[in-house]
């Protein structure tokens, strides 16, 4: 047997290869025939290593019937496959394909095609080869491309050499295709108009616009078009480079520290539908082309503040609709202060509970923070009970980019209309309704209504991180209960009134918070929300529901007197500055980074500059620090 993990082997081994090597030898060797002798010869040849082929399979089949272990594995997965894929193409393996193909119809009368078809696979044998030669520059991955859409390649080629030719200064398309052939060739007509029209001249070519759209995005936003956005999966069109499709109205520009969860809950408190804010922009990309085939709402894209070191620039390219931005900006050092003082992700906060739960110890140990340390010039990572002052370090020299606004905006610059600062000062309690007033008719959305959700606490890096959860209440556990129709439990969800907000609208629930907190309210939005039935329940079992307001009260106090625990534990901007006293080079390096990231709102919003005191210190402080440097130079 021959040599199960290698692709050449097997290739080389396939009737086909065989078969057509046969054919080649005989051509070379039939003048020694006479009389027609040789081509009587050579069927006998062929037919006895068909009928060789045919017992070795057989014999195959029966053997991995005993030992399935000796399986060939897929041939995809040989180390050697995209080597191998050549064999497909050389004059053997064609000339057997012919052969074989003539041997099943023979009743069709193949064999009065055959000189024909021996002609035709030589002459493409040797297009083949030419086209290996001439576009291997192009792509080194031609063989493995061609060799999934042979004969449509074949039908188009004149058509396929005219599109690679006009482009063959224009790499990133040639990429484009090649990395989607498949695409390519099953909707050709499509796409050779595209990439031969004006549009796609002026709009990518002569921009030598980096990600090329392959289809045309007008086309692409037409539902009437019988391929548009609705019927391409978000992860081909990601493959294909096709935009976003323009089904939103502005960007807002979400920077890390500087109200992302504020905005996050009043954007869609004003009915508007946007994107996650996820990890990466892969997936910002999936998600909001998700959104945007779907959404019939007023939609926003949101584009997350810190960059990963694997992330490209793609996405800001593949927006292309020209729209108005928006970016909450602040004070570059209190921007700081969520970051030191930031939570970490903890896995053990819990969702669901009952009444039997332990919320004193759960709440004293649940509230974790990232931790930082430098060691051998390596940061390391972890958490523990206080926030930290070294997870600067991992915000400066760390594989996190927070610092992007500049990098954004002139990579964006090519879909800003106009872009709006707002100072975090605006959307804090006391403004923030007044704030989405404004915005509302700047950006024409709905206007706010509801004042008393724009006033309430919002922020969820304090203790406020354990809601929501679920308090479910199991009936049998609490003797002789009246109403309860065949229930089982009661639940009551508790949690904030931004969180909450669809889930009060979808399940249609009531908020008891006032009958359980009464006049003594810890925090000002949170809400306890159950439905009707539940409620009742509640109501026609007055010792139960005693029991119940007592709990969620106490669990709630306990957060409450948390929540002051955790604050004195919090670092403020003048601790931030001091800590830069003492790192006078790590203070340069922040210097040197807000220099670039905000060079233009320095330039078109320069009060909004002027009025942050602490980065008016840091200035100040930084120019002190450099000084001192150059006199003890002298």
């Amino acid at each position: 047997m021959h040599k199960s993990n290698s692709a050449i082997e097997r290739i080389k081994n396939h009737l086909a290869y065989k078969l057509g090597k046969v054919m080649i030898d005989f051509s070379h060797q039939r003048n020694n025939y006479k009389y027609g002798g040789g081509y009587i010869a050579l069927f006998k040849k062929l037919y006895k290593i068909k009928k060789q082929h045919k017992k070795e399979q057989k014999i195959y089949q029966q053997t991995i019937q005993v030992f399935p272990q000796l399986k060939y594995p897929n041939l995809e997965t040989c180390s050697d496959y995209e080597q191998a894929l050549k064999y497909k193409f050389h004059l053997s393996y064609m000339l057997g394909e012919v052969l074989i193909q003539t041997f099943q119809n023979l009743h069709k009368g193949s064999m009065f095609k055959l000189a024909k078809n021996i002609k035709k696979a030589n002459k493409e044998f040797k297009i083949f080869k030419e086209i290996f030669n001439n576009f291997a520059k192009l792509s080194p991955n031609i063989i493995k491309i061609i060799s999934k859409n042979k004969q449509a390649f074949l039908k188009e080629l004149p058509r396929i050499q005219n599109i690679l030719k006009i482009h063959q200064d224009y790499q990133p398309i040639l990429d484009n295709i090649f990395h989607n052939f498949n695409y390519f060739i099953q909707n050709f007509n499509l796409i050779e108009e595209w990439l031969l029209s004006n549009d796609f001249n002026e709009k990518y070519k002569k921009e030598n616009h980096p990600y090329p759209s392959l289809l045309d995005p007008k086309k692409l936003n037409d539902e009437k078009e019988k391929i548009n956005y609705k019927n391409i999966p978000a992860e081909l069109a990601w493959e294909m480079n096709l935009p976003l499709p323009d089904n939103y109205e502005f960007v807002f520009l979400n920077i890390f520290g500087a109200g992302s969860d504020a905005m996050d809950k009043f954007l869609r408190g004003c009915g508007i539908s946007m994107n996650a804010r996820v990890n990466n922009n892969y997936n910002r990309y999936l998600d909001s082309y998700k959104l945007l085939i779907n959404s019939k709402n007023y939609n926003v894209l949101v584009l997350s503040g810190h960059k990963i070191s694997s992330d490209t620039d793609k996405l800001f390219f593949l927006i292309i609709k020209k729209v108005p931005y928006l970016c909450i900006v602040r004070d570059p050092i209190s921007l700081l202060k969520p970051l030191v003082n930031h939570h970490q992700s903890n896995p053990n906060i819990i969702r669901r509970i009952t009444l039997n739960f332990d919320y004193e110890n759960y709440i004293k140990n649940v509230i974790l923070y990232h931790q930082t340390s430098k060691k051998n010039n390596t940061i390391e990572y972890g958490f523990g009970k206080k926030p930290d002052l070294n997870n600067l370090l991992r915000y400066i020299i760390g594989d996190v980019n927070m610092n992007i606004l500049n990098w954004r905006i002139k990579t964006l610059k090519h879909s800003i209309t106009k872009l709006y600062y707002i100072d975090m000062n605006d959307i804090t309690r006391e403004y923030a309704f007044n704030t989405f007033k404004k915005l509302s008719q700047i950006f024409k959305f709905s206007q706010p209504e509801d004042e008393l959700f724009f006033r309430a606490k919002v922020c969820r890096n304090d203790i406020l991180v354990l809601l929501p959860f679920v308090l479910e209440i199991y009936l049998k556990d609490h003797g002789n209960l009246v109403n309860i129709q065949d229930r089982d439990s009661v639940k009551i969800l508790i949690s904030t009134r931004q969180l909450a907000k669809e889930t009060y609208k979808e399940k249609r629930c009531i908020d008891i918070a006032d009958m359980i907190f009464q006049e003594r309210v810890y925090f000002d939005n949170i809400v306890c929300l159950c439905t009707q039935c539940d409620f009742d329940i509640l109501n026609k079992n007055v010792k139960l529901f005693h029991e119940v307001q007592k709990y969620i009260h106490n669990f709630i106090y306990h957060m409450y007197c948390q929540e002051k625990i955790e604050k004195a534990k919090f670092f403020d901007e003048e601790d931030i500055l001091e800590y830069f006293k003492k790192n006078k080079d790590l203070a340069f390096k922040l210097k040197n980074i807000l220099d670039e990231d905000y060079d233009h709102i320095k330039q078109h919003r320069p009060d909004i500059v002027a009025s942050w005191k602490y980065y008016q210190e840091f200035e100040k402080m930084c120019q002190e620090l450099d000084s001192d440097i150059s006199i003890n130079e002298l």
